[in-house]
């Protein structure tokens, strides 16, 4: 009921509004309007449009217009309009009989007549009103349409990028497992340390990453047990140097595993063949918000061109993941030599935001 009434009130504004600029003054056209019997006239104008326009919005458009029936919506359009355009002129009638006038006494001779003011008043208006509803109405349901796309879109990225994130996680638990598995038998102490750090990553994994931003700090920490996990499975046959520079990271936030990706393909696809050929350099710093990670590594002569261009899964969805995530705020260029491989990162971070409940009870934001 309450809608019906904003309905109404609307077409009382717009037709009042018009009335002013026909007559010059708003005060006349109120007068008109409220003291005078020329309130049957612009009754007629606000009822009989307004039916004309919703008649249109809610019978013709759904029935004919959006399944593809063009002639005879345009037939039933035509017939519409001319149909209102002529009972409103009734209105002009009643109102002369309610003054106890004459037509001509009442709106004057000449241009009075029924063709006239038909041609001239009521036609024009009726088509200027469906036309304004009819653009209100296209300009609603395409706003709730793109809101719609946007949502959807909104769900799709969420669920492609949590697929991309859970591909990622078993591929990274089978290749620890083996690794821990490998130990067992041939260092039971190594393989002890291997499964402190283990934990430590699965809780990260299951606890601390579960949105999509988590600190940089906690990125770093989870990549530092990572290579210390892998040091003790490489029995020294790798050299991996880790540097970390830069002040400010406290204050940052990082999509997770982001970067860990790059440190799980260095050490799956590093070469085997000699102690001193075999190595990892990782080098990580901040200035400001932009991050700048590099890790090289060596390759082994005869490796796969396509194994270490794309690094298999992982590199394809860090790739797909910085395109979500980053769009225009990082740069990544992969690069192999033959034989090393080489992966450069940078990356415009934001601060890491939280929510706080303060000593009142009120929830409040934190930066960090």
């Amino acid at each position: 009921m309450k809608n019906r009434l904003n309905h109404l009130l609307f077409w009382s504004i717009y037709h009042y509004i018009w009335w002013s600029v026909a007559v010059g003054s708003p005060l006349e056209a109120g007068r008109l309007i409220f003291f005078s019997p020329y309130a049957l006239k612009y009754l007629s104008y606000v009822v009989l449009q307004a039916s004309a326009v919703y008649f249109n919005l809610y019978w013709l458009m759904p029935r004919f217009l959006e399944r593809g029936k063009f002639l005879a919506y345009i037939i039933w359009t035509i017939v519409t309009v001319f149909s209102v355009s002529t009972l409103i002129l009734s209105g002009y009638y009643f109102s002369a009989l309610l003054a106890h006038l004459t037509f001509q006494q009442a709106f004057g001779a000449g241009n009075n007549s029924f063709s006239h003011l038909f041609t001239s008043y009521s036609l024009p208006s009726t088509l200027a009103s469906m036309t304004l509803g009819m653009s209100v109405k296209l300009t609603i349901d395409w706003i709730q349409a793109k809101r719609r796309q946007q949502l959807l879109e909104k769900e799709k990225l969420e669920s492609e990028l949590k697929f991309l994130k859970y591909q990622f996680n078993p591929h990274f638990l089978f290749n620890t497992i083996n690794s821990i598995f490998f130990l067992i038998n041939q260092d039971p102490e190594k393989a002890s340390a291997s499964l402190a750090k283990f934990s430590e990553m699965l809780r990260h994994q299951l606890y601390e990453c579960n949105d999509t931003q988590i600190p940089l700090t906690k990125e770093i920490e989870y990549l530092e047990n990572f290579i210390q996990l892998e040091k003790l499975r490489q029995n020294d046959d790798v050299r991996v140097s880790f540097k970390q520079e830069g002040e400010g990271v406290q204050c940052l936030g990082i999509a997770p595993f982001i970067l860990m990706i790059f440190v799980e393909n260095a050490f799956k696809h590093v070469s085997r063949q000699g102690r001193d050929f075999n190595w990892i350099r990782i080098r990580l710093s901040v200035k400001q918000q932009r991050l700048s990670f590099f890790i090289a590594n060596s390759c082994p002569a005869k490796a796969s061109t396509d194994v270490v261009r794309y690094g298999g899964i992982g590199l394809n969805n860090v790739r797909r993941r910085l395109e979500l995530l980053y769009p225009g705020r990082y740069e990544l260029s992969v690069k192999n030599t033959g034989t090393t491989f080489e992966a450069d990162l940078q990356m415009e971070l934001s601060e890491w935001v939280i929510f706080e409940t303060s000593q009142n009870g009120e929830i409040e934001l934190a930066t960090y």
